[in-house]
């Protein structure tokens, strides 16, 4: 038994060893929320210890490229902090409680205490229960705390984790891309301009043949090998909607050139003669897709209009080949059903025009018809206004021999032996000769008369 003095009434009173025990362990809770404050602000000391130094192996290494990089580290550096506030809310929480709990219990203990001399046997089993409680309590607070300083550590060993990972892979890919500027650097002062142009073309046409099937099955996309009029360009890109309606037209031009070379080209050298290789083939567009000018800020935000220079003409990186079809072919799409009503009025106007045409045609051919059977009917109205002139002729000159004829006949008629021996004697005598000897034949036939 140990023998206590009341600190309020100055009475000594005696406890067995479980009160004592229970009494010495609430004293010794002071030292326990010491410790653990202690505790608490080592780790988080340590663990702004640990992030700053990261932090700033992070800083050291890393590029400030990599925005990706620093923005997840940022994210990391939150979850860090939010995870420090989260047990440090945690740890002022269970202190609270705990003060406020021992603050209860020193209340209740003073109460106890001031009750002892009338209560002894209520204030065994009230301590007990107290004592019950406040085991109850550490082992659940000790639980708790356990659990905290898991995840604190948990979370500390993920970030490093993350923080290894991101590290690594960004290291890679620096690597990776020194690597790929390495290949192309030593590419392009292996390769000659020509074979330099080539490439880029070749890696347009790979670009484009990986979508061609999904995103554009009905389009033209061919070299341009028509040079009639001295120049070409390099692409010819067309496509069509489902009536077979050309709805755009792209005439490309790949132009690029080695590091090395002497004298740089810029890219608006090449603008007239694009917009010349586009007007003869008829394209509606114009895109350059350059390598050129490659510090150019301009050029390398994106895709650039120079439509102030030539109309309906663009620069582009190779990057954003793809992306400048894409949105030229939805904007025309949008004008799709415009040039198909377009088309259908200039169809109309052509059967218009051909109907006209063969209207007129066929006038020219009847007028000639026409003319030509005119000119033949005046022709046979002539040979008959000739012909008529003939037998009139002719019925004159039968009248005519009609008259001779007839003048011919009375002639005949008046004609006799008497008029033709008139004047001549000779033959009248002999006609008279005829007669006589005439007349005596036919008496003597007759024979003689009565």
């Amino acid at each position: 038994m140990e023998e206590l003095k009341c600190p309020n009434c100055g009475k000594f009173f005696q406890v067995d060893d479980a009160g004592y025990a229970a009494i010495a362990r609430q004293i010794r809770d002071k030292e326990f929320h010491k410790d653990l404050d202690e505790r608490a602000k080592s780790l988080k000391e340590a663990q702004a210890k640990d992030a700053e130094i990261l932090q700033a192996n992070a800083e050291k290494k890393l590029n400030d490229a990599l925005a990706e990089k620093d923005r997840e580290i940022a994210e990391l550096k939150a979850k860090i902090d939010k995870n420090d506030a989260e047990m440090k809310l945690a740890v002022e929480k269970e202190r609270s409680k705990a003060e406020k709990e021992e603050a209860e219990k020193d209340k209740k203990i003073a109460e106890l205490e001031a009750q002892i001399d009338k209560h002894g046997s209520e204030l065994e089993l009230a301590i007990e229960r107290e004592r019950s409680k406040a085991q109850k309590d550490e082992a659940e607070k000790d639980k708790k705390i356990a659990e905290l300083e898991n995840q604190h550590e948990l979370a500390i060993q993920k970030a490093a984790l993350n923080e290894k990972t991101l590290k690594e892979t960004y290291e890679q890919r620096i690597k990776d891309k020194d690597a790929q500027i390495d290949y192309y650097k030593d590419l392009k002062t292996r390769m000659s301009t020509k074979m330099i142009g080539e490439t880029l073309e070749q890696h347009c046409m790979n670009e484009f043949s990986k979508v061609r099937a999904m995103t554009f099955p009905r389009a033209y996309f061919e070299k341009d090998n028509d040079a009639k009029s001295g120049s070409k360009g390099d692409f010819i890109f067309r496509d069509y909607d489902e009536d077979g309606t050309e709805y755009v037209s792209i005439m490309f031009e790949m132009k690029n050139e080695a590091d090395t070379t002497a004298s740089k080209h810029k890219n608006e050298h090449f603008f007239k003669e694009l917009d010349k290789d586009r007007n003869e083939k008829g394209c509606e567009y114009a895109i350059l897709v350059s390598l050129l000018e490659a510090d150019s800020e301009l050029y390398n935000t994106g895709i650039v209009d120079v439509s102030y220079r030539y109309p309906k003409m663009y620069v582009v990186r190779p990057q954003f080949f793809l992306q400048i079809i894409g949105i030229l072919c939805s904007a025309a799409k949008n004008s799709a059903q415009y040039k198909k009503e377009l088309a259908l009025v200039r169809e109309q106007n052509i059967d218009i025009t051909n109907f006209e045409n063969d209207l007129e045609e066929f006038k020219d051919k009847f007028g000639r018809n026409y003319r030509l059977a005119s000119d033949k009917f005046k022709t046979a109205i002539d040979e008959i206004d000739k012909t008529i002139t003939h037998l009139q002729k002719v019925r004159e000159a039968l009248v005519g021999s009609e008259n001779n004829l007839r003048l011919a006949n009375q002639k005949a008629e008046d004609l006799t032996i008497k008029k033709l021996t008139a004047h001549n004697p000779t033959m009248k005598a002999k006609f008279e000769e005829a007669r006589l000897a005439g007349s005596t034949e036919e008496e003597d036939i007759d024979g003689p008369s009565d």
